[in-house]
């Protein structure tokens, strides 16, 4: 197994680290490097200038619209997207939805829907958990009933992120209460502005408005919008999960947070220099830089080896890759946290912080959204079991 990139993959590295040099907006690169959650406008700003080069899209098949790239190449970018730092394209157009429509889509969903997720002239969110069905996602209770040619949904999600920006909202839905709960569900494309549709807001603990409820009150869909075939949801469900985990590990997130711990450490009097020069805390950052390291080899080792098992199912280890990607990210942000010390709890404004803690100002508000990492994409809970269970099979 080659655990070292190629002369053309160093290439690739390089030909998107030049790309984003010259095209990342500054004010785009600063809001982030701030540790301020990316704008609606900044998303979409962002997204349409890597759908240029193709690379909002990167793991798409050419024949539908993609660039097409390998897992290295994807890796790759998405470190590089990461270390700008930039928003990463919309994950829900890009590595959801759009492949799943791709892989099972009517040949007129194709047609209708993937260049506008692609250049996200639709927006879409994702709509599984509902309370009571989270990390237990089969037990669902969103029901889609058959009228002649349309469905009839009537149920509610939750947690979902950025239904507030969003156009649309791919849905998995109950369609046979009679059958085994995971084989009686269907995954439908919903217009969220349809009749009967309502989204309320959740503000998180950092402040910000990232996620809602969503309400479905007798809302009518076209049965032309269900993604293949009926009662076959869970399994393009599975699908879309593991095409999300193959870049989850979030080196480049880490990593570039880890950086800035060091920039900043660098402003603030500590003895008779700064805090980058404290013995302790350059103890801990080399710590938290050796385990990404280690964490960077495990992935090259998964992406190297295939995201996917001899026999079908999905690599067990990609579960690693999510438990210590999650971990590692929450240690840097409480480092962050602590470097910016009393002045990180001041609340962010809009109308001109103090200059003295306007850098700080962010770092608790990413701290405590830092918590949800452990339960996104999978809680590590499960990730646990999903390795215990396997680990015993192999």
């Amino acid at each position: 197994m080659n655990l070292r990139l190629s002369p053309q993959e160093k290439q690739f590295r390089q030909d998107v680290r030049d790309f984003i040099a010259e095209s990342l907006p500054r004010d785009i690169r600063d809001h982030m490097r701030a540790g301020r959650p990316p704008t609606r406008e900044q998303i979409f700003r962002w997204h349409r200038i890597l759908h240029t080069r193709g690379w909002a899209t990167a793991s798409w098949p050419k024949d539908c619209g993609g660039a097409g790239l390998g897992p290295v190449e994807r890796m790759i970018l998405a470190e590089e997207i990461f270390l700008a730092p930039a928003p990463p394209p919309l994950v829900f157009n890009s590595s959801m939805i759009g492949p799943i429509i791709c892989r099972f889509g009517s040949d007129e969903q194709k047609r209708r829907f993937l260049p506008k997720i692609a250049s996200l002239e639709l927006w879409f969110c994702q709509g599984f958990s509902e309370p009571g069905a989270g990390s237990d996602l089969a037990s669902l209770r969103t029901r889609a009933v058959r009228d002649a040619d349309e469905y009839v949904v009537t149920g509610q999600k939750i947690w979902t992120t950025q239904a507030q920006y969003a156009d649309w909202i791919f849905a998995l839905v109950r369609t046979d209460p009679q059958a085994k709960k995971q084989l009686g569900l269907s995954m439908l494309l919903i217009d969220l502005k349809s009749p009967g549709v309502t989204v309320r807001p959740i503000l998180s603990i950092d402040g910000h408005h990232h996620l809602n409820e969503v309400f479905f009150d007798a809302v009518r869909v076209p049965v032309d919008n269900r993604v293949g075939e009926e009662n076959k949801g869970w399994d393009y469900a599975k699908a879309l999960l593991d095409h999300e985990r193959t870049g989850i590990a979030g080196v480049g997130r880490s990593r570039e947070r880890l950086g800035y711990a060091r920039e900043l450490a660098s402003r603030v009097p500590c003895g008779a220099g700064t805090l980058a020069d404290d013995a302790s805390f350059r103890q801990e950052t080399a710590a938290i830089e050796a385990d990404l390291k280690a964490l960077e080899i495990s992935q090259l080792r998964v992406v190297a080896g295939g995201t996917r098992r001899h026999g079908g199912g999905p690599n067990p280890f990609t579960s690693i890759l999510k438990i210590r990607g999650a971990e590692l990210y929450q240690a840097v942000c409480e480092l962050l946290c602590r470097v910016g010390g009393p002045l990180a709890i001041c609340a962010p404004t809009d109308d001109g912080a103090d200059a003295a803690s306007e850098w700080a100002a962010p770092l608790a508000s990413a701290y405590f959204y830092s918590r949800a990492a452990t339960i996104y994409g999978g809680s590590n809970e499960i990730q646990k079991s999903i390795l215990a269970k396997n680990i015993l099979e192999l």
